[in-house]
């Protein structure tokens, strides 16, 4: 286990801003920052973050909490692990108990793979370095692709010995269960035979944005024509490479400081770039690119420059990449080298000043390239030029933004000495057959059923019991260390007559709440917010001062989504730039106390309502008690209309 001073001291160090901005580009707005959710695939961003308050809020998703959670949440660490992360990216060292066998055995099947993907990258990295086999073989092919130390050790490239079971041997003696080796498919498992799926390849680790090994590519080298020159770490729980992109660990953030990503297809591709000084790289890993990848990609920059080889058959292949990145809403710019070279033969033996002079000056635009490549082929015949102009207007259809859209249709226009009207139109026609082909689609997949529903049950109930304790505890969060001046109302007896004096009284927002609450014996109806309600209780009164950050530390992680919405709903509104547009929202801390008082009066008047509410229904149902109850309901409406005149407005109904 992980000391408390270790757990205290990475919580001081660590910036929730600087957390996330590994994984996600963020925005400055206002005291926030704002970014696209890393959870929900969207175009408009809800991601906060607040550095003041030093949590982060996605409204897409409902996810919220500190530094800790979020790695948690984005990682998928567990606690421990999350600390070790932090702990690692702020240098602090770790100081740790020993491990009950409980708590190893607590380890989960998922978090076993990466330790044992962790083991693996260590194991060829140590074989490349440390054996003669490696340095002869795995390091001498490194060398002559012009891989320096630097690099070797910076991407933990590494070698697995030309045997059947060298490192499951290793790995077995070591203590990693054979389960996890296989289902890693670090091991294959055949008729009570296993060997290593890598045996004679130099290793490329591939991992994920925060570091963590998730599978290995490997490169034979050898001339075997019946093995294939590159392999992969087969799906597994923690390996979906078309979720994943090579090089994006160490890229990101270059990518979000360049604000661009160049994208290649191969490990060695992004190496040599990276060492000759582009940093802002990922490959799709042989693989043809996916969805998640340009999200993953999306998440750090809007604007992606594809990098080609001189193969146009490969070229051709690669458009529907285009095509994806295009619908994604992003921007996209093409580079192709020159005939017989890719980015890493080029990046090789290009100086770092012409290599950045030459991606800058050769980056065009996709309609361009498309035009360029697909316009080869045409010759002189008007059928194949009519269906290269349908295929860029194709691309352009994928365009989410319609201002870009048109400049696109412009530039096409320009390009093929073609009509922008004749094009627009086609863009219509384009439009209304994939409409059409979604609306035939939605009547196959769905069978539609109608069901015809009461005014009632179709009208949306409002929780409001929820609402109004939701409500207390954004005041206890946001505004329980306040002193504010209180109307309190104060009871005498004189000559048998009973007077109100109102007085002001200085208190703590937190003591008010609390005997208030305790006025009525009011109870938390939400589970939830019983128990935040007590825990907050407990820190004012034991803590001299409130600090967020410190209250946070002790919350159960299944409260923290809860209390995290709560604190940033007060600040949604900073996402939609409403200064811009003349729009201005005033601040709850400019009437505290009247906030405070209404908040309360409102749940209790409800309360009383609902109290009314039961009675009236017994009185129905057990007439011969009307007389008593009825009684009843006149003194809580007297009650009613106590707490309706210090609102200073009659309390309408809720529901």
């Amino acid at each position: 286990m992980i000391k408390k001073e270790t757990i205290d001291a990475i919580f001081e160090a660590a910036r929730v801003e600087e957390v996330i901005g590994d994984f996600v580009q963020l925005k400055k707005a206002g005291s926030n920052y704002k970014g696209l959710s890393p959870f929900v695939n969207e175009k408009s961003p809800s991601f906060m973050v607040s550095p003041a308050k030093q949590i982060w809020k996605d409204f897409s998703s409902g996810k919220g909490g500190n530094a800790i959670s979020f790695i948690m949440e984005h990682e998928h660490f567990s606690y421990p692990e999350a600390l070790r992360y932090l702990a690692n990216k702020y240098q602090i060292e770790i100081e740790e108990t020993e491990q009950t066998d409980l708590e190893k055995q607590a380890l989960n099947e998922r978090e076993s793979l990466f330790v044992v993907s962790e083991f693996a990258k260590k194991y060829f990295h140590d074989v490349l370095l440390k054996t003669d086999e490696g340095l002869a073989i795995g390091h001498s092919y490194f060398k002559e692709r012009g891989f320096t130390e630097e690099t070797i050790k910076k991407f933990q490239l590494g070698y697995s010995p030309d045997q059947w079971d060298a490192f499951t041997n290793e790995a077995l003696a070591k203590g990693y269960k054979l389960e996890f080796l296989e289902k890693t498919g670090l091991t294959i498992v055949k008729d009570d035979k296993k060997f290593d799926r890598f045996k004679g390849r130099v290793m490329f680790p591939i991992e994920s944005m925060s570091g963590r090994v998730l599978g290995f590519g490997g490169r034979i080298l050898t001339n075997d024509k019946k093995a294939a020159k590159y392999l992969n770490s087969p799906e597994s729980d923690i390996y979906h490479k078309s979720k994943v992109l090579y090089g994006i660990f160490h890229s990101k953030q270059e990518i979000a400081s360049k604000d661009n990503c160049y994208l290649v297809e191969g490990y060695t591709d992004v190496i040599q770039m990276y060492q000759a000084g582009i940093k802002n790289v990922v490959a799709s890993s042989g693989t043809a690119l996916t969805p998640d990848q340009i999200r993953l990609i999306n998440r750090l920059t809007k604007n992606i420059t594809v990098l080609f080889d001189g193969d146009a058959a490969g070229m051709r292949a690669s458009l529907r990449g285009i095509d994806l990145i295009l619908e994604a809403g992003m921007n996209v710019r093409v580079c192709t080298f020159p005939d017989g070279d890719d980015p890493d033969s080029f990046a090789r033996k290009t100086p770092i000043d012409e290599l950045q002079n030459y991606l800058k000056e050769n980056a065009t635009d996709f309609i361009r390239f498309k035009a360029n490549l697909l316009m080869k082929d045409t010759g002189n015949d008007p059928i194949k030029k009519a269906n290269v102009i349908r295929d860029i207007v194709v691309s352009i259809s994928k365009v989410p933004d319609y201002i870009q859209r048109e400049v696109y249709v412009q530039e096409c226009a320009s390009i093929m000495d073609i009509s922008e009207d004749v094009l627009f139109s086609t863009l219509a026609q384009i439009g209304k057959k994939e409409l059409q082909e979604a609306n035939k689609k939605f009547v196959q997949d769905k069978k539609m059923e109608v069901v015809k529903s009461t005014p009632e049950e179709s009208k949306e109930k409002v929780d409001v019991i929820y609402l109004l304790e939701r409500k207390i505890i954004e005041i206890l969060l946001i505004y329980g260390n306040y002193e504010e001046l209180f109307d309190e109302y104060e009871l005498t007896v004189e000559d048998d007559k009973v007077i109100t004096q109102e007085k002001k009284v200085k208190r703590k927002v937190f003591d008010k709440v609390f005997l208030s609450l305790q006025e009525d014996e009011i109870e938390m109806s939400n589970a939830n917010f019983q128990t935040i309600l007590k825990d907050i209780l407990v820190f004012y009164h034991t803590n001299e001062i409130w600090n967020l950050e410190n209250y946070l530390q002790q919350v159960k992680p299944e409260l923290t989504d809860e209390i995290t919405s709560i604190i940033m709903d007060d600040e949604r509104y900073n996402l939609h730039n409403w200064e811009k547009q003349n729009i201005f929202v005033k601040g709850k801390d400019l009437g505290v106390q009247q906030y405070v008082n209404e908040t309360i009066l409102t749940l209790r008047s409800y309360l009383i309502f609902e109290i009314i509410e039961g009675l009236k229904k017994q009185i129905q149902e057990n007439p011969e008690k009307a007389r008593d109850l009825l009684t009843d309901v006149v003194d809580y409406n007297n009650l009613k209309h106590t707490f309706s005149s210090e609102l200073g407005r009659v309390m309408s109904r809720f529901s």
